[in-house]
């Protein structure tokens, strides 16, 4: 199941790049950031409620509250960038420089996680790698 929810993820990654390269015509890429954040707390927000999972948020540990504000600063400076970078670039050419994070990913994940390193994982990274220069010269 996990493999359909990350295809529908890629999915509405891709049109989110198409929209954006549209919608932040003539606007600062700031401000369109700070809409597009909007539409996604409601959004996040909404289905907490509809889901019914509101009750579960005095579960949540210090460590859990700490790591989720940072990956929530984490994502806002990647969108921050992402939108200026979509702004002033081409998308053929800045998503595959953004999506140079499932390396960056894999290697951290290595580091940090200690995730296992294994013939495929750096395989794969290579052509990513690869993929990623062919793609932005």
């Amino acid at each position: 199941m996990w493999v359909i929810y990350a295809l529908l993820s890629a999915f509405f990654a891709a049109l989110t790049s198409i929209l954006a390269k549209i919608g932040i015509e003539n606007i600062n890429s700031n401000l369109a950031t700070a809409i597009r954040t909007v539409v996604v707390l409601v959004m996040a927000w909404g289905i907490v409620f509809i889901n019914g999972s509101l009750n579960q948020i005095n579960n949540i540990s210090q460590k859990s509250w700490i790591f989720l504000i940072l990956s929530g600063i984490a994502t806002g400076l990647s969108w921050l960038f992402y939108y200026k970078a979509l702004q002033i670039g081409e998308a053929a050419k800045v998503v595959p420089i953004d999506k140079f994070s499932v390396v960056i990913t894999m290697i951290l994940a290595f580091v940090i996680l200690k995730e296992a390193l294994t013939v495929k994982t750096v395989l794969g990274g290579v052509f990513i790698t690869i993929g990623t220069f062919i793609m932005i010269l």
